[in-house]
């Protein structure tokens, strides 16, 4: 990038902060945008640091500004084909997001993750088996993880390694990006409300592999059947997984076990019930693909597996929160569509009350209510989707359902119909826009509320 070029930042998150403190690094021109005409310059201003010379627009932007920009950084809320961007990209600025960004300032080497669910638990554990091999100081987590890439990428070194989890929103805007090992952990259909079809969708996905090379390594789920194909036409050397089936190579489970065949050897790498703290077998998919991370980036098998044994859920998936009353509750708030939500249910061993519903993403919730096979004893629903759900239940013979207006009443309603030795779990299969601020939020008050319980 050179001095002086016109950059307009388009969102004023911490991503879009992350990248205008970057720019004017790198000597840039910054413009910082929010189309919120509920904003004013002086709240834009605020979240800047005050040495920022970056010039802040909310509302309208002005025609001169679209003229002049030759750069876009988009952060990853902002849809690619909105009317705005259109412009921009008809009048020739080039347009990007944050992870191309910041990987443009990267020293070292990458690992990213990408895939519908899965994403934080895999991130988080390969970062912290990184952080056992090298050291916490030469490891960087970034990503959607909430931890943008431009606050670290400067920190970077030769000897460094980022470890990314990187969604399609993400994705949809790299250009350069190239780490050193991928995953793809699975696709199903999720925020179509977004990339509209399920083909740009799985499109963006695959993007975090169309620049590697046969020297490189993508981690692939050989029981997806997108990945598994992709897996075909990879540039980069794969690495399958499988929960469900023995590989030929690659990672698989075999009982309680998981093993690793390579060149023909096969190996025991752990047991999943005496090495793991994680539940339900999305958790062994995820370990699986972690260990096959690690290896790609040449981290010991012992390394690994002692991070492994001592790795715990990554909170608000699958989080067990407080037994009460011999009812137990489990946080799964990062459930935002139906397939995670799917993960949660199989992890449960009690008859359990399920809290569903939430923000409209277009999905499908049969397969979900389908997954219920006995274990759900009461489904109360929330939100925008409450009735669809509902009714997508019912068609299925699923009766035992309540509504809730407020999340307080429904939570009180899960705590009456729970039983001694049943379970309360909250998996929405739904994202939390409308009702809450992000699923953090929603699974923080659920947590809050559980504690002080009698």
């Amino acid at each position: 990038m050179k001095t002086g070029e016109k950059c307009l930042v388009i969102g004023s998150g911490i991503s879009g902060v992350g990248s205008v403190a970057l720019l004017e690094h790198m000597g840039a021109d910054v413009v910082l945008y929010d189309s919120d005409e509920k904003l004013t310059e002086a709240a834009l201003r605020e979240k800047l640091p005050a040495s920022s010379k970056a010039r802040c627009v909310a509302g309208k932007l002005p025609e001169e500004i679209l003229d002049d920009t030759e750069t876009v950084v988009l952060s990853p809320g902002v849809p690619t084909d909105i009317p705005l961007v259109n412009a921009l990209r008809e009048k020739g600025a080039a347009v990007i997001g944050e992870i191309e960004l910041g990987y443009r300032e990267e020293k070292g080497r990458v690992a990213a993750v990408t895939g519908t669910n899965g994403k934080t638990t895999t991130t988080t554990l390969v970062g912290k088996i990184m952080e056992a091999h090298l050291g916490r100081e030469k490891v960087f987590v970034v990503g959607n993880i909430g931890n943008p890439y431009t606050s670290e990428c400067l920190k970077t070194g030769k000897d460094t390694v980022t470890v990314g989890e990187i969604s399609s929103f993400q994705l949809e805007t790299v250009r350069d990006f190239h780490p050193a090992v991928s995953a793809i952990l699975n696709i199903t259909p999720d925020h179509l409300n977004r990339h509209h079809t399920m083909e740009a969708y799985v499109a963006a996905k695959e993007k975090i592999a169309e620049n590697q090379t046969a020297e490189d390594v993508c981690v692939l789920n050989y029981e997806n059947g997108y990945t598994r194909e992709f897996g075909e036409r990879c540039p980069a050397r794969v690495v399958y997984f499988s929960s469900a089936r023995e590989l030929a190579e690659g990672y698989f489970l075999r009982g309680d076990k998981v093993l690793r065949r390579k060149a023909g050897e096969e190996r025991e790498i752990l047991d999943i019930h005496r090495d793991m703290n994680l539940v339900g077998i999305c958790n062994v998919e995820n370990v699986m693909a972690a260990l096959a991370i690690a290896e790609g980036m040449g981290v010991p098998l012992e390394t690994s597996l002692s991070v492994i044994r001592e790795f715990r859920a990554v909170e608000h998936r699958i989080e067990f929160v407080a037994e009460k009353g011999g009812v137990a509750y489990y946080d799964d708030s990062k459930g935002t569509n139906p397939d995670a939500a799917i993960q949660g249910i199989r992890a449960m061993s009690r008859p359990t009350v399920l809290i569903g519903g939430g923000y409209d993403k277009e999905s499908s919730y049969d397969e979900w209510i389908e997954s219920f096979g006995g274990r759900v004893k009461w489904l109360v629903l929330i939100g925008q989707t409450r009735e669809k759900i509902a009714e997508c239940a019912r068609a299925h013979g699923f009766e035992r359902i309540r509504f809730a207006d407020t999340y307080e009443e429904c939570l009180r309603l899960c705590t009456g119909l729970a039983e001694e030795g049943d379970a309360v779990l909250l998996s929405p299969a739904c994202a939390s826009w409308g009702m809450f601020k992000n699923y953090e939020e929603r699974g923080d008050l659920f947590k809050e509320y559980v504690r002080k319980l009698k």
